[in-house]
C-alpha cells in the first residue's frame, strides 16, 4: 500500500516544454547571515484570535496573498543534432578515442511554482524541486513587480530551497504553530496552480506526520513528516503558504496525491518547524545543521511487543546505535523504547524525525525512554553526520575560468554530493559562447569529476590541470540530467 501511495504522488510543478533564446542569470551575491531587516525570524507568533467565524477566510487570505510570489524558472534541455557511431558501444559515453561524441545544442524550458516571502530584504522559500534545476529564475510579486532571483542554497531531504531578490520592504509572512495543529483545523492554501496568480483554495488538516510520500532521487536521510490536508492544490502551487486563519504561515505545499496529475483530494505540506529550522541554516551557513541522536529505529507494533516482550504499546524501539551514538553516550540502551522528545511524544519515526530535524549539532533533547516498564529520562547532546558537535558550513570559494573548455568551474555543495552521488568534484557554473563545452553540448550545473584520469576536488586544480595539459584531454562526470559521460577533445 506504502509503495502505491508513492507511485500515484504527483509533484505540483508545473512545466511546459517551450524552447527560449539565450539568457544570463542575474547574480545578487549570497549572504554571510540572516540580515537584521524584519522578517519571519524576528517576529512572534501573533497572539490575536482568529478573526471572524470559524468558516471566515477573508482575513487570512488578505494577509497572506501579498506574501506569496510566483516563481517562473528557464532551465537548459539538450537537442541531440548527431550522435558518435561508438554511442551503441560504450553505453552514450561518445567517442573514446575523440570523434566528438555527442554533440547537442543547448535548448531552454520554462517552468513554474510559488514561493513565500520570509523577510523585508527579499528572502523567500519554496520548494527544491522548483529551482534545481533552473539557469534563470524570475520572480512576480503580487503587486506585479518582477525580480531575477538567485538561490542561495538547496536541501533535496526536505525538498527546500532559499532564494532571494534585489528589494526591500517587501511584506513577508510570520512562522506560526506547526507542532499544535489539530485535525479538522481549517487552513488556507495559497499559490499560483496552472500560472493562475494569487489563487487561495481552503480546506482542513486531514492528517499530520506523513511520510514516505515522494521520492527524494536518492537524497541522504529524507525529512518527512507532511501535513495532509484537503485545500486544492495543483501543479504550481508547489513552494506556496499553507496558512491559518491567523495568516501565519504552517507549512510549505510540495505535492499532491493524483493519478493524473491534478488536485484528487489530498495534498501535503512541510511543515513550518522543518522550514523554519532548514530556511535559517540555508540562509545562515549555506547547508542545513542537522542534529541526530544515532540511532536505528522503528516504530512499536503488537509483533515487537510480542517478539522483544516490551512493555509498552506504543512508541519508537531502538534497535541499534550507529558509530558515535549521542544517544548511546547518553546512556540509551537497545530494547529501550522513546516515548518522548522535550515532552513532546513520539508515537510514530515521523514525529521523532521532526523533532531531532528541528535540532542543530550540539543542541541538547531530553530523550524519555520506557526500559522494561520503567520510565527514564536522558540529556542527549546531539552530534552531525560525522560524530561529532561542529557546525558544518556550506562549500565556499571563487570561481576559475578555462579558456580550453570555454567554461567557469565552481565548487560543489552537499546538494550536489547527494543529487549527483558523487565525492567531490567541480560545477559548471558557466558555459561561454562558442567554447568547446557548448560544441560538446556540456551544460551549466554538470559536474566534472575527473581530467586526464585524475579526480579533481576544486575549481582552482581544475583550471591548473587544463592549463597544463598536453595532447588530448579526458573529462569525466555527470551531465545535469543525471547521466554520466566521458569526453576526449
Amino acid at each position: 500500500m506504502k509503495n502505491q501511495l508513492k507511485s500515484y504522488v504527483v509533484i505540483a510543478l508545473l512545466s511546459s516544454g517551450a524552447t527560449l533564446g539565450a539568457y544570463q542569470l542575474f547574480n545578487l551575491g549570497s549572504p554571510a547571515s540572516i540580515s537584521d531587516a524584519p522578517s519571519a525570524f524576528t517576529s512572534n507568533v501573533s497572539n490575536i484570535n482568529t478573526p471572524g467565524n470559524p468558516g471566515e477566510f477573508t482575513y487570512a487570505a488578505e494577509k497572506t496573498t501579498p506574501a506569496v510570489v510566483h516563481i517562473k524558472t528557464k532551465m537548459e534541455q539538450r537537442a541531440r543534432q548527431y550522435s558518435s557511431p561508438f554511442d551503441d558501444f560504450f553505453g552514450g559515453f561518445g567517442d573514446p578515442f575523440g570523434g566528438g561524441g555527442r554533440r547537442q545544442s543547448p535548448q531552454q524550458q520554462e517552468a513554474s511554482g510559488s514561493g513565500v516571502i520570509i523577510s523585508s530584504d527579499g528572502y523567500i522559500v519554496t520548494n527544491n524541486h522548483v529551482v534545481a534545476e533552473a539557469s534563470e529564475i524570475t520572480v512576480m510579486l503580487n503587486d506585479k513587480r518582477e525580480f531575477k532571483g538567485k538561490v542561495i542554497s538547496t536541501d533535496p531531504s526536505s525538498d527546500l530551497a532559499v532564494i532571494q531578490i534585489k528589494a526591500t520592504g517587501l511584506p513577508f509572512l510570520n512562522f506560526g504553530d506547526s507542532d499544535n495543529l489539530k485535525v479538522g483545523e481549517w487552513v488556507l492554501a495559497v499559490g499560483n496552480p496552472f500560472n493562475l496568480e494569487s489563487t487561495v483554495t481552503a480546506g482542513i488538516i486531514s492528517a499530520k506526520g506523513r511520510q514516505n510520500i515522494i521520492d527524494r532521487d536518492g537524497a541522504a536521510n529524507p525529512l518527512e513528516s507532511f501535513i495532509q490536508t484537503d485545500a486544492a492544490v495543483n501543479p504550481g502551487n508547489s513552494g506556496g503558504a499553507l496558512v491559518n486563519l491567523k495568516g501565519e504561515l504552517i507549512g510549505i505545499n510540495t505535492a499532491i496525491y493524483s493519478r493524473t496529475g491534478q488536485f484528487a483530494g489530498y495534498s501535503f505540506a512541510v511543515p513550518v518547524s522543518i522550514v523554519k529550522k532548514v530556511s535559517g541554516d540555508l540562509i545562515k551557513y549555506g547547508n542545513v545543521q542537522r542534529g541526530f541522536l544515532g540511532v536505528n529505529i522503528s516504530e512499536v507494533n503488537s509483533k515487537l511487543v510480542e517478539e522483544k516482550d516490551l512493555k509498552t504499546t506504543t512508541g519508537i524501539y531502538v534497535g541499534g546505535f550507529s558509530e558515535n551514538s549521542a544517544a548511546k553516550d547518553a546512556g540509551v540502551k537497545i530494547n529501550d523504547v522513546i516515548t518522548k522528545v522535550d515532552g513532546i511524544e513520539t508515537k510514530s519515526t515521523s514525529k521523532l524525525m521532526e523533532i531531532v530535524g528541528s535540532k542543530r549539532p550540539g543542541e541538547p533533547v531530553r530523550v524519555t525512554v520506557n526500559r522494561d516498564g520503567q520510565i527514564k529520562e536522558f540529556n542527549v547532546t546531539l552530534k552531525n553526520k560525522d560524530g561529532n558537535t561542529s557546525i558544518i558550513k556550506g562549500e565556499t570559494g571563487e570561481s576559475y575560468k578555462s579558456e580550453f573548455l570555454g567554461a567557469k568551474f565552481g565548487p560543489i555543495t552537499n546538494a550536489d554530493k547527494e543529487k549527483f552521488n558523487v565525492s567531490a568534484g567541480v560545477k559548471v557554473v558557466e558555459v561561454l559562447p562558442d567554447g568547446r563545452l557548448e560544441m560538446y553540448g556540456l551544460s551549466k550545473g554538470s559536474i566534472i569529476t575527473k581530467i586526464n584520469d585524475k579526480a579533481v576536488t576544486n575549481p582552482k586544480e581544475a583550471a591548473e590541470l587544463l592549463e597544463a595539459r598536453k595532447g588530448r584531454t579526458k573529462l569525466e562526470g555527470v551531465d545535469v540530467d543525471g547521466s554520466r559521460f566521458i569526453y576526449v577533445l
